[in-house]
């Protein structure tokens, strides 16, 4: 079980370090204050990005790779400690020294979403999705995050950072419902992945990504960064118990302590979202809608 705890924090490390890398170059990118699809285009183009990509998505395995040799109840917690990592890293990147409210935020956020994840129940039941629910699902997910989208352009960055992270986490939670039903319906015919689930995984998975890189964009990566270590894994526990039938905590008792653990973490994401440590690089942009013509690099964008 020693190995598994080593690799859970290793993947840990790997998906805060991603996107912390992923983070500098979404606040450097040319465009207005919350940019459209170009914006993403443009980012695939940066080194550093796509290796940030490479880190997180190795954290993401090695996070599974752990599950493999230790209970969930273990892993769980210990994937989540990537926010003090997240922390850590933000402040070296952007040369600023920690401050304790941040780190007990953190810790705050990291409990409270540990307790959530260990209330919820798991079960092993296959899991099944009509297309037509998958599709008013993606659909709702979509039009939310769309008018968020489109209301963030007029939020300030602290909030607009938590207001994107958490639309961009509900997306992201979403593809991991979807992805889940795809695994298991490919492990008894691997031609299911080839049914229609599998598309809209991928595009709301892009759509969420499209929301959570405009998250990093504000210059408040801390919180947003736990924002979408809340919200994915609640979303995606949320569908399991409302749509796949997996069930939510089952004793009162369970109930109240899993809103109060939701309560600690939300509370803990409201400090970091406060907190004075937004990168300096970050900057306030226009506003207005930007358009792919603002993602062409000119003499003056920044490098």
């Amino acid at each position: 079980m020693v190995w598994a705890i080593v690799i859970a924090l290793t993947g840990a490390f790997c998906l805060a370090l991603g996107s912390a890398l992923q983070e500098r170059d979404a606040v450097r990118a040319p465009g207005g204050s919350v940019a459209r699809f170009g914006f993403l285009m443009h980012l695939v183009r940066s080194p550093r990005w796509l290796a940030g990509t490479l880190a997180a998505g190795a954290g993401v395995s090695l996070h599974l790779v752990a599950l493999s040799g230790a209970p969930l109840t273990i892993i769980q917690p210990l994937g989540v400690t990537g926010l003090l990592f997240a922390i850590v890293l933000s402040a070296v990147f952007n040369h600023r020294r920690v401050r304790v409210s941040q780190l007990l935020a953190g810790l705050a956020v990291m409990v409270g979403l540990a307790g959530v994840l260990l209330l919820f129940p798991h079960t092993s039941d296959d899991p099944v999705l009509p297309t037509s629910t998958a599709l008013l699902l993606v659909g709702g997910v979509a039009a939310v995050g769309t008018a968020g989208y489109l209301a963030a352009h007029w939020v300030p960055a602290g909030p607009r950072a938590v207001l994107l992270a958490t639309l961009g986490g509900a997306a992201l939670g979403t593809t991991s419902a979807l992805a889940r039903v795809v695994a298991s319906d490919t492990a008894s015919n691997p031609m299911a992945v080839l049914t229609w689930l599998t598309p809209l995984a991928v595009a709301i998975a892009v759509f969420g990504g499209l929301l959570q890189q405009n998250a990093y964009r504000t210059g408040h990566f801390t919180a947003a960064y736990a924002t979408l270590l809340v919200v994915d894994p609640v979303a995606g526990a949320g569908i399991g118990a409302l749509v796949l039938g997996e069930g939510l905590p089952r004793t009162p008792l369970d109930q109240l302590l899993a809103t109060c653990a939701a309560l600690l973490a939300i509370t803990g994401t409201a400090v970091l979202a406060r907190a004075r440590n937004r990168n300096p690089e970050a900057t306030e942009r226009s506003p207005s809608l930007s358009t792919t013509d603002d993602l062409v690099p000119t003499s003056g964008d920044p490098k």
